[in-house]
């Protein structure tokens, strides 16, 4: 695995505390109202400008994932925590801010935008609102599953997993509050560069029915835009934004560990070589993006190659080009505007100014297509979504408290032609299955433009969006990005030429082969309408679907110990002596991680608050080498034959290289009696040598 430029012998969150803590004694005082609402002096020009991180992570085992839709990948432990970056611009001319967070999360639900929209409400009153706060995800395959509210995105978790979707909605809320806490003066530079070597297209045969104009734009089939946003106070740097579209698939659905993918391993990179600085990678329209470069035969491998080396890999490559975009970044200037508006994609009529063939058109209800269901093969290693394939489908519809499922009109079909109608999402009851009313946004930040929308967007998509926008508006196209994403999740986009094929992505473009012309068309009133300070008619809004969600994962039992030992026990010990680049390994008899999600302060202040650490002996004391945030531990669960209520925690730890002395590894968990109680419980295994 690539290993960062540097290892630091302290956590990363204590650093970036550090750090944070000086520019908050210095100049928080900036700010042009703090988190009690007080009033402070602010400078008459200019930017004021604030980051900071939430940790997101949620439970990491006995809970499925979320990204592939699969039952059987079912987190069994942690490879690496996963962040929300937050960050924060205020016009100090008119007041107006915005509030742009990046999550490791495999999609942002509407359940997500309540949440935290509520949280914010009730700590800072108006100033965050869904208009000026961007919530989007990395796409990260391997985050928490059951967080949603929408019965197709809980399925394969077998339910809603509340103490997952608190952990995220919290380390969100928190990495927000951490922005607004350190904001104050400062300045923003935009960069450009290209990455060619970082994403394959998995679709060719639906992008190449495109017209010749789309084609031509991205000559080798990948949008190799790399655009950056660096942040800057009293000309230090304290937020860097690098977005460039690639899956997060880099490990695939064999991978059971919570993880953060390649873009978490890039900000990883990033902020170990600053500590000062908050670095996120999000997407942009990567619907047709894979990282898996044996599509393009660039890289070795297949579907079963090796997914950590291409996750390092990947996120490396994101890392180095984002530092070359900076390195010719130039200043922004100007103010700042945004507008936000819902629409009801089941029921959009459509002009034909934005079809291509000139005609009218109109969406339908969400309808999930037979080329959806045989998954994207070039990421996964299984072919079919395991919840059609075990027909869990009625089963849930039952829990629900129905029993049949729904045909789609006549009228429907015909339109989500040549689509072979498998999954009526918007047609099943009790309700629609996922959110059909999803929200578009515009942020404007100088001349930088976000088209925030819902879903995974195609790079042609994308760019027929992009284009709409800066027409709209008289920006670059260059410097208007699609923000997918963002905001709620709706599955796919693609073109009308690029659905006809029906490959994975056009059966998962659930309102019609002319989704994307009624983005097009929305898109363009929206900034048209931001442009003149124009306010659009009201529209409808989500229905609220907060309330009792189904639950089928059987609970989790009492925990009893190892049979032969005591909670916290060494079961397996770490050999005396080992060399930098091998594997240190301990087993201990431990209890359900699941019994409590162990969230960890983003500044390094509660180490014991995650699962494990590496502890080094030094000056006549341990302290800690690495954290469960680091790149080369990793932590797995499992339940030992014969005994269903006992755990096995093995934590290893791939020793870095440079690494001598004497260290050990320490366990934290918690054990829960019959009667619900928890017990906190502690490993610690014997120390080991390291030369």
């Amino acid at each position: 695995m690539t290993t960062p430029p540097h290892s630091p012998s302290l956590s990363r969150r204590g650093l970036l505390a550090g750090a944070a803590g000086v520019t908050a004694l210095g100049v928080a005082a900036a700010a042009t109202t703090s988190a009690t609402g007080r009033a402070h002096a602010a400078p008459s020009t200019g930017y004021l400008v604030g980051a900071g991180r939430g940790d997101i992570t949620g439970a990491i085992a006995g809970q499925g994932m979320m990204g592939y839709s699969d039952l059987s990948q079912v987190a069994s432990g942690l490879l690496q925590r996963v962040w929300a970056r937050a960050y924060i611009i205020a016009d100090a001319a008119t007041g107006k801010r915005v509030a742009f967070v990046n999550a490791d999360l495999a999609c942002i639900f509407e359940s997500h935008r309540v949440g935290v929209m509520k949280a914010l409400a009730e700590r800072f009153g108006n100033i965050y609102t869904q208009e000026n706060v961007n919530l989007n995800a990395t796409h990260n395959h391997n985050s928490c599953g059951g967080t949603a509210w929408d019965y197709a995105y809980i399925l394969a978790a077998l339910g809603h997993q509340e103490n997952s979707y608190r952990a995220e909605v919290d380390g969100i809320v928190e990495a927000i509050t951490a922005a607004h806490h350190s904001l104050a003066p400062g300045t923003l530079e935009l960069g450009h560069s290209d990455l060619h070597d970082a994403s394959a297209n998995r679709s060719p045969e639906a992008f190449v029915r495109n017209p010749a104009a789309d084609q031509k734009h991205f000559p080798d089939h990948i949008d190799p835009q790399v655009t950056s946003l660096r942040l800057r106070q009293s000309g230090s740097v304290i937020g860097e934004i690098t977005w460039f579209a690639t899956h997060g698939t880099s490990l695939t659905d064999a991978n059971t560990l919570i993880s953060s993918d390649n873009k978490g391993f890039a900000s990883y990179l990033a902020e170990s070589a600053d500590p000062a600085v908050v670095a996120a990678f999000p997407q942009t329209n990567a619907g047709d993006m894979t990282p898996n470069l044996w599509v393009r035969k660039m890289h070795p491998g297949g579907p079963t190659g090796d997914h950590r080396t291409n996750r390092a890999m990947i996120g490396e490559r994101q890392y180095r080009a984002g530092q070359r975009a900076f390195a010719a970044s130039r200043p922004v200037t100007g103010g700042l505007s945004y507008a936000y508006r819902f629409i009801d994609l089941a029921d959009v009529p459509i002009d034909g100014h934005y079809t291509p063939d000139g005609k009218p058109a109109r969406t339908t209800p969400a309808i999930m297509g037979a080329g959806a269901a045989a998954t994207s093969t070039e990421d996964n290693t299984r072919s079919q979504l395991s919840f059609l394939h075990e027909g869990m489908v009625l089963p849930f519809a039952r829990a629900l408290g129905v029993d049949t499922t729904a045909t789609p009109p006549a009228w429907a079909t015909a339109i989500q032609a040549p689509k072979l109608d498998l999954f009526p999402l918007g047609y099943l009851p009790p309700r629609p299955w996922i959110q059909q009313v999803l929200p578009i946004q515009l942020i404007r930040i100088g001349d930088l433009v976000l088209a925030g929308g819902p879903a995974e967007y195609t790079i042609v998509a994308g760019l027929r969006i992009r284009r709409v926008v800066a027409d709209a508006l008289g920006v670059p196209l260059e410097n208007v990005l699609m923000q997918g994403y963002s905001n709620a999740y709706s599955q796919y986009v693609t073109t009308p030429e690029e659905y006809l094929s029906q490959q994975y992505e056009g059966g998962e473009t659930l309102f019609g082969r002319y989704t994307l012309c009624a983005y097009m068309q929305e898109f363009d009133r929206l900034a048209r309408a931001m442009a003149t300070g124009r306010r659009l008619a009201p529209a409808p809004v989500p229905t609220d679907t907060s309330g009792a969600q189904p639950e089928l994962l059987t609970p989790v039992p009492a925990d009893s110990p190892v049979r032969g030992t005591t909670f916290g026990a060494v079961t397996t010990a770490p050999k005396p002596r080992y060399t930098a680049g091998q594997t240190a390994t301990v087993s201990f008899s431990g209890a359900h991680p699941s019994n409590r999600v162990h969230r960890v302060a983003a500044d390094g202040s509660r180490p014991g608050d995650g699962y494990y650490v590496i502890e080094r002996f030094d000056g006549g004391r341990w302290v800690t080498a690495e954290d469960d945030d680091g790149p080369s531990g990793e932590l797995d669960w499992k339940r030992p034959d014969g005994q269903a209520s006992a755990s096995v925690i093995t934590i290893s730890w791939r020793i870095p290289q440079d690494t001598k002395g004497r260290h050990r590894i320490r366990y934290f968990g918690d054990a829960k009696s019959a009667s619900g109680r928890l017990t906190t419980i502690t490993g610690v295994s014997p120390a080991f040598d390291v030369s």
